[in-house]
């Protein structure tokens, strides 16, 4: 078979072709190191990356599969893990000088589940600073002049450039969603709860997610198969049954989904091209979408997302503020002051009024409408490095803990990828991934 783009490969076809013997892991891991090298001193997506590793962990993958043994079902396949993910055998340092040199003792769950998955572990991808906003080095693949998005810069970047084909982030915000869309890949949050964040930087236990970055569905799905699980050192994760993503995905819904289309309160920061994007996707849908207004104390959520995380981030960070704040950004310094300063019961109402409010999308979903859709972000990546972008349009979503996932489905004027986000209810996420499935496939017919 032709092997001169390997790096493009699916992980799904990657793995197939590994398991079938087609290519070996270490020729698809020197293809991809090959075009880190060509594409990423410009874009500098990498925290650590040890080529030499990389490829010991190739080979050894080729020799297992040899032995006749039982394979998983990413063996042989490179991903790339945000340095907030703890790894024993390379440097974890959150983007902050204060853990410079950091080698924890036991890998993250999720890090774990991958090796036993057969997954290469590449690298580390740049996140910003503690995971928040002050950005890091990486720039966006498709203008260098344009931000990447964060805190999960990295990661996006690295998928969409073509050196690795999945590669794991967090979100408390909008870390996943924006970042995969101003880079024009796809990125998944799935439900709160659903993936082990043990041996993960800790910003806010109430906010975190982990998500996954892939270029196609069928990808996300896959990785996202082997990540959930119950995890007892995740008190927010459950005993579940195995939940098929892959199979679920590329099923055919029984029904054309309906979809919420849901501006929410901050639609005035929508750029003109974003709007008029977003009319041309209604007007296709047709009679398969209807805008909803959300309930009156929904414009109250993003106040309740900045009090929960500013309480939290300021109590997860006691020790990096206690030791070291003259080493952190003046931003973050400045969102730890604001946390000190939010008062229990402003925190605790937050808390009780986001699960109410859940309720409410609950009776949504039940009644009328498969899925919401919505922008990612008020348009494509801004230009300059300086900031990360708005996560306004995410943050909500991610403060009630529903799966959203974001598709490059739109185009700036310039060229850059504008993403269109859908979400689902709780617990719904492979259904999720059949609905997007299923729109953009609709979409290209057209």
């Amino acid at each position: 078979m032709d092997t001169t783009n390997l790096h493009l490969l699916s992980a799904v076809d990657a793995a197939r072709l590994i398991r079938e013997g087609a290519i070996s892991s270490e020729q698809l891991v020197e293809a991809c190191l090959a075009r880190i090298r060509d594409v990423d001193a410009q874009v500098r997506a990498w925290a650590f990356l040890d080529p030499d590793y990389a490829l010991q962990q190739a080979r050894a993958a080729d020799q297992f599969r040899l032995t006749g043994q039982p394979v998983g079902p990413l063996h042989g396949v490179p991903v790339g893990i945000k340095d907030i993910f703890d790894t024993t055998d390379m440097p974890t340092e959150c983007g902050s000088v204060l853990y410079s040199g950091r080698t924890p003792s036991r890998d993250a769950t999720t890090v774990s589940l991958l090796r036993a998955a057969g997954a290469v572990i590449v690298g580390k991808t740049v996140t910003t600073e503690f995971a928040f906003f002050s950005p890091g080095k990486t720039h966006n693949p498709h203008n260098a002049e344009h931000t990447p998005g964060g805190s999960s810069s990295g990661s996006a970047a690295a998928v969409a450039a073509g050196m690795v084909p999945l590669a794991l982030g967090t979100q408390t915000a909008g870390s996943v969603i924006r970042p995969a869309a101003f880079c024009g890949v796809i990125g998944f949050k799935p439900t709160h709860g659903m993936i082990s964040r043990h041996g993960v930087l800790q910003l806010s236990r109430t906010l975190d997610h982990i998500g996954v970055f892939a270029r196609t569905i069928d990808d996300v799905a896959l990785l996202a198969e082997q990540l959930v699980s119950f995890d007892e050192n995740d008190p927010d994760t459950r005993p579940r049954a195995r939940i098929p993503f892959l199979e679920t995905s590329r099923e055919e819904p029984p029904l054309a989904p309906m979809f919420a289309f849901v501006k929410t309160p901050h639609w005035e920061r929508v750029d003109s091209e974003s709007k008029e994007g977003f009319s041309e996707l209604v007007e296709e849908l047709g009679a398969q979408i209807e805008e909803v207004e959300l309930f009156p104390s929904a414009a109250d959520a993003w106040d309740w997302h900045r009090a929960i995380l500013g309480a939290e981030l300021a109590v997860n960070l006691h020790r990096e503020w206690d030791k070291g704040r003259d080493k952190l950004s003046e931003a973050l310094r400045t969102q730890i002051e604001r946390g000190q300063e939010v008062r229990a019961a402003d925190y605790l109402r937050a808390r009780a009024q986001a699960e109410a409010a859940n309720e409410s999308f609950v009776e949504l979903f039940e009644q009328r409408y498969d899925t919401i859709i919505t922008p990612t972000a008020p348009g494509a990546a801004p230009k300059g490095l300086s900031s990360t972008g708005d996560p306004t349009f995410c943050s909500v979503w991610t403060l009630l803990g529903m799966p959203a996932i974001t598709l490059p489905l739109m185009q700036s004027s310039n060229g850059l990828p504008i993403g269109v986000q859908l979400v689902g209810p709780r617990g719904g996420d492979a259904r999720l991934l059949r609905t997007a499935r299923w729109l953009t496939g609709k979409l290209k017919e057209i």
